[in-house]
């Protein structure tokens, strides 16, 4: 009897290849990113208190050009 997360190959003759795969996570781990306050022209940054990357209206390409702070 096999258990959910093993496989049993039995044979007698001849030499057969096995190919196994099984679904895994998505996507880099860690990797937050927060765009619920996104506006046109959102420059996206990284918010090291929050620990996330960010899209939204306090820092676009308007505030980066009209004496912004970077």
């Amino acid at each position: 009897m096999s258990s959910p997360n093993s496989v049993t190959v039995t044979q007698v003759s001849d030499v057969t290849t096995v190919e196994i795969t099984t679904a895994g996570p998505q996507g880099p781990a860690g990797f937050t990113f927060d765009e619920t306050s996104k506006t046109d022209g959102s420059v996206i940054y990284y918010d090291q208190s929050s620990a996330t990357f960010k899209a939204d209206a306090t820092t676009t390409k308007l505030t980066l050009v009209n004496g912004g702070n970077f």
